[in-house]
């Protein structure tokens, strides 16, 4: 049997992806490197470890682009399974840090199952959306299963807590559903559904996850406590100015004014640096990003890709767009990493892992 590489996945290479990627993922670089930077110590293991998961992550995404994504079909139930068992293991073995409960640790590393969840998701509702919506759009019975497949996760990693993932999960969900051909009542009886469920979803949350939110209209009014992650990251955002204060020369991270400085609130570190016009550029790669998957999702040959890579696209936009948002105090503190920016492994390497199936995507549609 004779082995190699197809010259037509060479030939057809999306290389727009592949620049976009490594892009946001050097910026990201830069951001932990100067997070972490100290003057005593200026090569910190951080940035090290992130250097070898982007590596990692790269040859993620290459094995991805050589794998049919076609194949995933039928591995998307099984695939779904183990990292729900992950997610159960969490709350027997995981590590628990800050409050939560997310890592499992493998000795060499460690695991979040969490962000495994938002592929897991993704592929298996696909696989189940795979055939043509019924005429008139899907209606409630059609969207149970669905409903089901994300409940379970989501449970999961709001027991962690993980709000920020819990919430990433629904939105990853709905934008498929809403892909997938939902009919616009039964839309409008789940968004219904979702605003009398916030009274019960309230009381589910946890104090300090409570006050983030009570302080997101005002800031001010609890400086010291809830409102000093939003304060400290609005300060440093605005004295970047139009520029930036220039790379490694951020106060608000030199002085550890900014909490969670290298994965929450990283865009703050960068924004402080590298000022508006730094800004501008890093969200003007994610739009890009975000519109080569939706260019990806509209041309591809057949709906199990169509669907999935608007999939893998919502979880890169709301991921972003939650992100920065919190950064800049447009919305409320919930936890969640800048993609391909934040400092962490399992994120890293499952977004790369998530952009060379888009890239495999397209580059299939001319090969059947």
């Amino acid at each position: 049997m004779r082995v190699g590489i197809d010259r037509r996945l060479i030939y057809h290479f999306d290389w727009p992806v592949f620049v976009l990627t490594f892009a946001i993922a050097l910026i990201g670089l830069l951001s932990v490197a100067s997070a972490s930077y100290s003057e005593h110590r200026p090569f910190q293991m951080l940035i090290i470890r992130q250097v070898i998961w982007t590596t990692a992550g790269a040859a993620a995404m290459f094995a991805v682009v050589m794998f049919d994504y076609r194949a995933l079909a039928s591995y998307a139930y099984p695939i779904y399974g183990a990292v729900m068992a992950l997610l159960v293991a969490v709350s027997v073995i995981g590590q628990a840090t800050g409050g939560s409960r997310r890592w499992i640790n493998l000795g060499l590393f460690t695991l979040e199952p969490s962000e495994l969840a938002k592929l897991a998701l993704i592929l298996v509702l696909v696989r189940y959306l795979r055939d043509d919506p019924p005429p008139g759009g899907l209606r409630l019975r059609h969207i149970l299963v669905p409903g089901l497949l994300l409940a379970v996760p989501a449970a999961l990693v709001l027991k962690q807590p993980d709000l920020g993932t819990m919430l990433t999960l629904v939105l990853i969900f709905g934008s498929i559903i809403f892909a997938a051909g939902i009919d616009l009542r039964t839309l409008g009886i789940l968004v219904l559904g979702g605003v009398l469920a916030m009274p019960v979803a309230w009381h589910t949350l946890k104090p300090y996850q409570k006050e983030r939110v009570l302080t997101f209209l005002n800031p001010q009014s609890d400086p010291l406590g809830a409102g000093y992650h939003v304060i400290q990251s609005e300060i440093a955002v605005g004295s970047g100015g139009s520029w930036g204060k220039g790379f490694l020369k951020g106060t608000q991270a030199r002085l550890n004014f900014l909490p969670e400085q290298t994965t929450d609130f990283i865009f703050s570190v960068f924004a402080e640096e590298f000022g508006f016009a730094g800004s501008i550029l890093l969200l003007g790669l994610y739009a890009a990003l975000v519109a080569r998957g939706l260019s990806i999702a509209a041309r591809a040959r057949d709906r199990f890709g169509a669907l999935l890579a608007l999939g893998l696209t919502a979880m890169v936009f709301w991921q972003a767009a939650i992100n920065i948002g919190m950064a800049t105090g447009i919305l409320p503190v919930v936890g969640i990493p800048l993609p391909l920016v934040s400092y962490g492994g399992s994120s890293l390497i499952v977004l790369m892992a998530a952009m060379g199936l888009l890239i495999s995507i397209n580059t299939r549609r001319y090969l059947f």
